[in-house]
């Protein structure tokens, strides 16, 4: 049974970098480009990892998180951002709520997303840690 992704964030391009670099996997990737989206269909659909951007219109990274939370608190959630600094005492606020997550700076490449993913997904990869 595949493990299902999903992708939020605003921008397409963003988007489909995540697309790209897991194409060639047995991984389902689905696609939210705003938090509102993506809290919806969390609702419908059981994901085992989520990539959230955290500067986004509407319902921001952190608003969007909260939302994740009440719905599924194990889901691990990794923030991709390029405004780590404009959001760092909100983010502080959600470590301090005891909400998790992890943040990872923009640009990140495909193949940081694959190994990123085959780490959280099926803790095998094949890579010795020392």
């Amino acid at each position: 049974m595949p493990k299902n992704i999903l992708v939020i964030d605003d921008e397409a391009a963003v988007r489909k970098s995540f697309v790209l670099a897991l194409e060639d996997t047995d991984y389902h990737v689905d696609l939210a480009e705003s938090g509102f989206k993506g809290v919806e269909m969390i609702g419908r659909q059981n994901y085992q990892l989520i990539f959230l951007d955290l500067k986004m219109p509407g319902l921001n990274g952190v608003e969007t998180l909260r939302k994740i939370r009440g719905i599924d608190a194990a889901v691990p959630v990794y923030i991709i951002t390029a405004f780590y600094g404009e959001y760092l005492d909100e983010l502080k606020g959600l470590a301090d709520e005891g909400i998790e997550f992890q943040v990872l700076r923009k640009p990140i490449g495909s193949d940081q997303i694959l190994t990123l993913t085959k780490i959280v997904l099926d803790q095998d990869t094949g890579v010795e840690w020392t």
